[in-house]
């Protein structure tokens, strides 16, 4: 039977899968979602784990947290900000947002032009808008990069916000081969687990008494023979 595991753009599990291959011989499948799937996938279940963006219901899933992502923004190639290496919030204010302003925590407070009725869309057709001048969004790096285009360049966003990736699944699921991903995942090796046995204690060596030292017999100094007399 085949374990599935589902993740959002720019995350990449591939290292655990090809572990996965490496150990076990029942297959893996990766199955790239968007950020509203990633856990709709778990419940009609199309996947039994997900490496998705929290927050996400505790109470219902466990999660193992991954690591955070950095914020960029992502501009046309000729903008101003490209000029930095990084830029706050409030240096953005001026822009047009493509992006739904929930999705990017302190932007309500910033005296932002009003913005246009985008249509919702995807990270990838967002970033394609910026490329045509219109406006900018903010999104994790790894998806910057993911959708990379030549017409547009991303800089970090030292007060922007950061999204925490993480390894998801239901409580209620209680398959055995979860607990062997989540091994590869924080990095156990093929050997180690959880449930094995310690390995019995190799008994100590007895030490062999030292046999009684047989003295050697005592050597008599040689007395150089003197010279004979000559006779007389």
């Amino acid at each position: 039977m085949t374990l599935t595991i589902a993740y959002v753009a720019g995350a990449a599990p591939d290292k655990w899968a090809r572990r996965w291959r490496q150990r076990e011989a029942e297959p893996l499948e990766l199955v790239a979602v968007s950020d509203d799937e990633q856990l709709a996938v778990l419940g009609d279940g199309r996947a039994e784990m997900s490496v998705a963006r929290l927050p996400v219901d505790r109470e219902r899933h466990h999660v193992i947290q991954l690591y955070v992502e950095v914020p960029v923004v992502v501009v046309p190639k000729e903008h101003p900000v490209a000029a930095y290496d990084e830029v706050r919030l409030a240096d953005l204010a001026g822009e047009q947002l493509i992006q739904d302003p929930e999705t990017v925590p302190g932007w309500a407070d910033l005296d932002t032009p009003k913005r246009l009725n985008w249509p919702a869309m995807s990270a990838k057709e967002a970033i394609e808008v910026v490329a045509s001048g219109t406006g900018i969004v903010i999104v994790p790096m790894s998806v910057a990069r993911l959708h990379h285009r030549k017409d547009v360049v991303h800089r970090p966003v030292i007060d922007g916000p950061e999204s925490q990736v993480a390894l998801v699944w239901l409580r209620e699921n209680d398959d055995p081969r979860l607990q062997t991903f989540v091994g590869i995942v924080r990095g156990r090796s093929a050997r180690s687990s959880r449930d094995a046995e310690p390995a019995p204690k190799k008994a100590k060596p007895t030490a062999k008494k030292a046999a009684p030292k047989t003295p050697r017999p005592t050597q008599s100094k040689r007395v150089p023979a003197r010279g004979r007399r000559r006779a007389r």
